[in-house]
């Protein structure tokens, strides 16, 4: 990939077929068949399976399988699928395909006797996977260029892959991954291990080809559409529409920052500096399915995705982009660490992180801090009371760690500031007949300001939650 880098870039090539004109619905009606799939020898606890070509995968992928050190590829045809009624008349039979779209890796995730989804790479750089008990929500992404950026956006893609047979008995997968772009080359190594949190430990080596603007690593794609932070104007029988509910930062010097994500009017970027982060990610908190009501999506079963460096970063800026959406099959989020400094033509970058897929991650709340169970966001003033003041209130509860011992009349004191607004009110004070601690803000500002907000509790010499962050945009 270095060699490659500083060679001009080649636009792959779109393969000619049946497949060319498969839409949305035909895509859809092609399966793997599961007496076809790779490494079904009784000691294996891994399952290959290729996504077939067609809709908006029309760039073939190559696989190759590592087996004792020594590289075959991995040859896939139209007999590895079934094609449902309607196209099934259209494929020719045990027709080579000249590549596949990506693939998935399936393993007995939940149960010791049934091969579930574990991992799928499918479309760019995107990849997913999944901890126990979950179904797929949010992406990771291999590297995003200028994403948010004036400068124009490039989607890597990676476009070949090695993947080492797993030896009997082995819990866990290698695999190498070639990623192009105009501007970049990379070579990537995952190790993945299936679990109640999915372990995918990356290892990247970058070489740049062009001068890029923004680099954007370990990037995590999601969606959010409404929710008790955000409820927005949706006439919807649901509670809440989102993959991930909120942004986390863990610092070194043990702080986390919990950011409620929004779907907002405009186009909307936060900035999260930090030297060397703990971890950072997109998280799903609510998990009673009474807090969506959704018996298809099961968007209560979404998993947090947690990167945790491996190590030192340096200086940098975890960075959220905001982008508003309509739909729910709009990903809508993105996340991910800019490194400080500039990223010329010929420079060579290597990072290595941990991914944590699961329903509860290390790094989705401080171990001794409370965490932010809920913000709701409402017009400020009196319940109940005619009349607008031009406020708007922030309700923001607390629970866990040491602050559901405290007592009601406990000296705790709220911390409050806001950037680009004014604040009118802060009280807090634990709700009685629980153990959950309410912090109440109300705030004003100009209509079409931008308002970032920041708020924790403190008592007893230490801080005794998460610090809350919020960016309201003033209608």
């Amino acid at each position: 990939m270095r060699s490659l880098s500083k060679q001009p870039y080649q636009q792959p090539k779109l393969v000619e077929g049946f497949w060319t004109n498969l839409d949305y619905d035909g895509y859809q009606m092609i399966r793997y068949r599961r007496d076809r799939s790779r490494w079904q020898d009784e000691s294996q606890i891994f399952r290959l399976q290729a996504f077939h070509l067609g809709w908006l995968f029309k760039e073939p992928v190559a696989i190759h399988e590592i087996v004792d050190g020594q590289v075959a590829p991995l040859v896939f045809s139209t007999s590895d699928f079934e094609f449902g009624e309607g196209i099934a008349e259209k494929i020719p039979a045990d027709a080579e395909l000249p590549g596949v779209a990506g693939f998935r890796l399936l393993s007995p995730l939940n149960r010791a006797d049934r091969f579930d989804e574990l991992i799928a790479f499918l479309g760019a750089s995107y990849f997913r996977a999944l901890g126990s008990e979950n179904v797929y929500g949010l992406s990771a992404r291999g590297l995003a260029v200028n994403t948010g950026h004036s400068s124009a956006e490039e989607f890597p893609m990676f476009s070949e892959f090695w993947l080492e047979r797993p030896e009997p008995g082995s819990d866990s997968v290698v695999i190498y991954a070639a990623l192009t772009s105009p501007s970049v080359t990379g070579a990537y190594r995952f190790v993945v291990q299936p679990g109640d949190t999915t372990i995918v430990d990356v290892t990247a080596r970058l070489f740049l080809r062009n001068d890029i603007a923004q680099i954007g690593i370990a990037p995590i794609t999601s969606m959010f559409l409404f929710g008790g932070s955000d409820p927005d104007e949706f006439d919807d029988f649901r509670s809440a529409v989102h993959d991930s509910e909120a942004l986390i930062l863990n610092t070194r010097a043990g702080e986390t920052f919990y950011r409620p994500l929004n779907n907002p009017p405009h186009l909307s970027s936060s900035y999260l500096g930090a030297q060397d982060p703990a971890s950072f990610g997109l998280v799903q908190r609510s998990r009673r399915f009474d807090d969506y009501l959704d018996a298809q999506a099961h968007y209560e079963k979404r998993p947090s995705l947690i990167v945790e460096p491996l190590g030192d970063w340096g200086k940098g800026t975890v960075r959220l982009v905001e982008i508003p959406s309509k739909l729910e099959g709009n990903d809508n989020i993105v996340a991910f660490w800019i490194p400080d400094g500039v990223t010329k033509a010929g420079d060579e970058l290597e990072v290595a992180y941990r991914l944590h897929w699961g329903m509860n991650p290390p790094g989705d709340a401080h171990p001794q801090r409370a965490r932010v169970l809920r913000t709701r966001v409402g017009e400020g003033g009196v319940a109940g009371v005619e009349g607008k003041n031009g406020r708007r209130k922030f309700v923001i509860d607390f629970g866990g760690g040491l602050l559901r011992e405290l007592p009601a009349d406990a000296d705790v004191t709220p911390h409050v500031t806001v950037t680009n607004g004014t604040l009118t009110e802060v009280v807090s004070s634990r709700i009685s007949g629980t153990d959950t601690w309410r912090l109440v803000v109300e705030a004003e500002s100009a209509a079409g300001a931008v308002v970032e907000m920041k708020g924790y509790l403190s008592g007893y010499g230490r801080d005794l939650t998460e610090t809350w962050l919020y960016q309201w945009m003033r209608k």
